[in-house]
């Protein structure tokens, strides 16, 4: 299932400060609804594509907060380039997000 995500990617001097939101439920698979465990559910694989060249590849775990924000900074990105963030969970879903860099 799709959910949905926030992109901001801004020039500053030589480094693109990038932030993403991404919505989804990072369940630890340790929490209990009436007696019985919530399964785990959690993003594993993050990654960072500027201009089609993977720049950031990030492992993440079932320590992460619900829907939460990765910060990235990059250097040598130019204003306009084509940038796409996506993710990869335990489950096997994806999402992913295009922009630009502002």
């Amino acid at each position: 299932m799709a959910r949905p995500m926030k992109i901001r990617a801004r020039l500053a001097g030589d480094y693109t400060d990038i932030r993403v939101l991404m919505a989804h439920p990072m369940e630890t698979g340790q929490r209990k609804v009436k007696g019985k465990l919530v399964p785990a559910h959690f993003i594993e694989n993050v990654t960072v594509k500027v201009n089609g060249k993977t720049v950031v590849e990030a492992q993440t775990s079932q320590a992460v907060s619900r829907n939460p924000v990765f910060a990235f900074r990059l250097k040598g990105a130019k204003q306009g380039d084509k940038l796409e963030i996506s993710w990869l969970d335990n489950e096997g879903e994806t999402n992913k997000i295009d922009g630009a860099i502002a």
